[in-house]
């Protein structure tokens, strides 16, 4: 811009009101400032990149913490399992057990699918605060389940672990895709450890925290008040997602997803023959994978339980082997994260469906020989366990983050995710009736034979993602949905995203005061 002779070069500038609207004015500085505090663009512009950064980090850090919860719900039943079993003998039978297992799973499969909707045609922060309330209004529910009967106290914590399911499964594809997105904006080099550490770390966490705090309510309350036990252990996982619900409620939408959603008549047919066999390895692997481990951490305690029996120790003894077991398991999630990018994510899984062939065959064909020795039977169960960690645990969810474009990635990160919950369903309900039909060591031997189908499925199926920009892969799916005569709207006004940055920045500071009429600067 060229200025008139004795003018100084009109600027655009960005008018921060009092009221905290914004606005952009060109002008020379006169004007009606009476209310207002005028602004360079550039002041403002630093300000939401500064505000986004923070957002960033923020929604990773709360991702991580939020999905420590979830990992705690899911494995809250191991230890309550082998309670309710000793308080309600005769209510709570097999048949009982694997219901109210099963309705955190069905939950969990109608929250990720709809929750992954969601993501996609709302907003990530939309979602993840969704999430948040109904799990602490399931975890109320269930803290507090009542009937006139024990039976009838099953039933109420049968639906309030429902609505828990509803929103753990919704956390998945909610908190996976914006901590993705956001590690992606922060630290893209580091985007594929850094997720790991915050996603599957935290959910396998979960195991290990619940049953420390099982442990530790337990040695307060005495064996003879299990009822306050299992009550105070439910009531705990309703402080775990309240205490990051305020940084959730003020994290800003990513960047990618401004630029690349798709709100209106979003092209899922197209989007189907784009990914379909990516969907095929993320569902089907994750399934398999679903279909081991959590059946295996669920009935893990009674497992154990049924072992230590023979030896005549309590349900305490029963809850230090089980911290043991969560433990041994832990390290395959730090090995995954320090590979994932030398190794690479698709090998990586391969390795740890491989780890299910290996243990799963040695504790099956050696069961009988190998649970009389309790220590060797952790030992290799928790081995088995961590390399599920090490390989489709930690892989999965950062393969269906990376594998899709962002105006779909929820719906598909949700979808795969479904699948797997529904491979867990599955395998929960098979669990007692192969025990009882085929014998206990065939839980194993079938562990063995999910790996060998896991591993085809990622080598035939599985893209070979390297963790290059996730814009990346935005503007390829973009280039095809173009190609093929789509003509939708990409992207999403940025309106309520630049208040949300106003709204928390404070217009006065050292070189910016605002009075009672206002200062122009």
């Amino acid at each position: 811009m060229t200025a008139e002779p004795g003018q100084a070069e009109k600027s655009p500038v960005a008018v921060l009101t009092q009221g905290g609207s914004n606005s952009l004015k060109g002008g020379d500085g006169d004007g009606d400032g009476d209310a207002a505090a005028v602004v360079p663009v550039g002041v403002a512009d630093g300000r939401i990149k500064k505000r986004q950064s923070l957002s960033d980090v923020f929604t990773i850090i709360a991702a991580g913490a939020a999905l420590i919860s979830d990992g705690y719900q899911n494995n809250l039943m191991t230890m309550s399992n082998v309670l309710f079993k000793k308080e309600y003998p005769a209510q709570y039978t097999s048949v009982v057990s694997t219901r109210v297992s099963n309705s955190l799973l069905v939950g969990a499969i109608l929250g990720q699918v709809t929750i992954g909707l969601t993501c996609d045609y709302l907003g990530r922060k939309t979602a993840i605060i969704l999430t948040t309330m109904l799990i602490v209004v399931g975890g109320i529910l269930a803290t507090a389940a009542h009937g006139t009967t024990i039976d009838g106290m099953f039933w109420m914590l049968l639906v309030a672990r429902g609505i828990v399911g509803f929103g753990v499964g919704g956390e998945y594809p909610a908190a996976s895709t914006s901590a993705s997105e956001a590690a992606n904006e922060r630290v893209l080099d580091k985007r594929g450890p850094i997720f790991i550490l915050v996603t599957n770390l935290p959910l396998s966490f979960g195991g290990p925290l619940a049953v420390s705090i099982f442990l530790i309510v337990l040695s307060a309350a005495g064996e003879n008040h299990l009822s306050t036990v299992w009550r105070v252990c439910f009531g705990i996982g309703i402080l775990l997602p309240l205490s990051v619900f305020y940084f959730r409620i003020k994290m800003l939408t990513s960047k990618l997803y401004r630029k690349s959603a798709i709100r209106r008549h979003v092209p899922y047919g197209l989007a189907l023959r784009y990914y379909w066999k990516t969907l095929i390895g993320t569902c089907g692997a994750w399934f398999l994978y679903d279909f081991v481990t959590f059946p295996n951490g669920v009935f893990s305690g009674t497992i154990i339980s049924s072992v230590v029996d023979t030896h005549g120790d309590t349900l305490r003894s029963t809850a230090e082997w089980q911290l043991l077991l969560g433990a041994i398991a832990l390290p395959g999630v730090f090995f995954g994260a320090i590979l994932c990018d030398r190794v690479g994510r698709k090998n990586i899984m391969m390795l740890g469906f491989s780890g299910y062939l290996v243990f799963g065959l040695i504790i099956g064909c050696a069961y009988d020989k190998i649970t009389k020795i309790i220590p060797l039977f952790v030992v290799f169960y928790g081995l088995m366990q961590s390399s599920g960690n090490f390989g489709p645990g930690d892989m999965l969810g950062l393969l269906s983050s990376e594998s899709y474009a962002t105006s779909v990635r929820g719906t598909f990160y949700g979808l795969s995710a479904a699948l797997g919950k529904t491979g867990a369903a599955v395998g929960t309900q098979a669990f007692t009736p192969i025990q009882n039909n085929l014998g206990k060591r065939w839980t194993f031997i079938i562990a063995a034979i999910c790996g060998v189908v896991g591993v085809l499925v990622t080598y035939f199926f599985v893209p070979n993602v390297t963790g290059e920009d996730l814009a990346v892969q935005d503007e390829k799916f973009k280039a095809y949905l173009l190609e093929h005569g789509w003509d939708g709207e990409m992207g999403v006004n940025d309106e309520k995203h630049v208040a949300a940055v106003e709204e928390d920045e404070e217009v006065a500071s050292s070189s910016l005061h605002v009075g009672e009429k206002g200062v122009r600067v």
